[in-house]
């Protein structure tokens, strides 16, 4: 008897403190709703996920190959410099920004020739439909962005829009982890890979999947982006910049640099030259 409540004690609390994945599901640990979005608890959060984002073992080995004259990828931060008043009528730079949703811009690691990328991307609690897995209209909508920026790059214009998007579910993207004691582990980051498989004028076809970073594949995608006949019209410098190309935007886009967490660096964009400890010049 001894032994059995011993055995039984134990695994309650080992299951307690280490839930299986399903009982997590089934019945999720509660989170404290996240603060506003400008709020120090806010703001204190933001800098450790990007500090942990920066931190990331892919991450650190990607910035390796954004260096020197061979570089073979950029690296670009889309709708960092995006302005509030225009920001608060979009939904991924906006309405779905802030602490324990969107909390951190996405961080693109883009070929110089615009045929691939890899986009890591922070998704909060706040974006479940069923409580611990992020709703997958989210994903798809985080696709089509990634995907969106791979086509736009490789259109005349650099302007384009959702013509096809086919999405398959592969495995639930879930956001309680099992050891899910501190509220910020409820979170996760993912990699967002694209590739460009064609483009005919006005037309590029791209692919993309969703993995966590265990590698494990969550979501597979394709589409078709179509740039409009009037696209010349709405073409201005501003279209590039917010997809982390560089380019002169117009004015007030410019503010509000954002910096590598830790390091006082400006982030760079691609075509941009960035000397350690100073901003990059113009002529870079």
């Amino acid at each position: 008897l001894a032994a059995g409540a011993f055995v039984s004690l134990g695994g309650y609390a080992l299951g307690s403190a280490f839930p299986p994945s399903v009982i997590m599901l089934l019945s999720p640990r509660p989170a404290a709703a996240p603060p506003p979005p400008d709020s120090p608890e806010a703001l204190a959060q933001a800098e450790k996920l990007e500090a942990k984002l920066m931190a990331l073992p892919q991450v650190v080995e990607l910035t390796k190959k954004t260096e020197g004259p061979e570089a073979e990828y950029y690296e670009a931060r889309p709708y960092a410099t995006y302005p509030r008043e225009r920001a608060v009528n979009s939904l991924t730079a906006g309405a779905l920004r802030g602490a324990g949703r969107l909390a951190i811009p996405p961080l693109v690691f883009a070929k110089k020739d615009e045929s691939e990328a890899k986009v890591f991307v922070h998704v909060g609690r706040g974006l479940c439909g069923h409580d611990g897995i992020v709703h997958g209209g989210l994903t798809a909508t985080l696709l089509d962005e990634a995907l969106a920026r791979q086509a736009f790059l490789n259109l005349p214009s650099h302007l384009g829009v959702t013509a096809t998007l086919t999405v398959n579910y592969r495995a639930p993207l879930i956001i309680v982890l099992c050891n899910a004691i501190d509220t910020d582990v409820f979170d996760q980051f993912i990699v967002i890979e694209t590739k460009l498989d064609s483009v005919q004028g006005r037309k590029a076809n791209v692919s993309g999947r969703i993995y966590d970073l265990e590698g494990k594949l969550l979501v597979e995608s394709s589409a078709l982006y179509v740039e409009p006949k009037y696209a010349k019209l709405l073409v201005n410098s501003d279209s590039k910049h917010l997809l982390g190309v560089h380019s002169k935007p117009s004015v007030g886009m410019e503010e509000k640099p954002r910096h590598r967490a830790g390091t006082g660096e400006p982030m760079p964009m691609a075509g941009e030259k960035v000397i350690h400890g100073q901003a990059p010049s113009k002529k870079a």
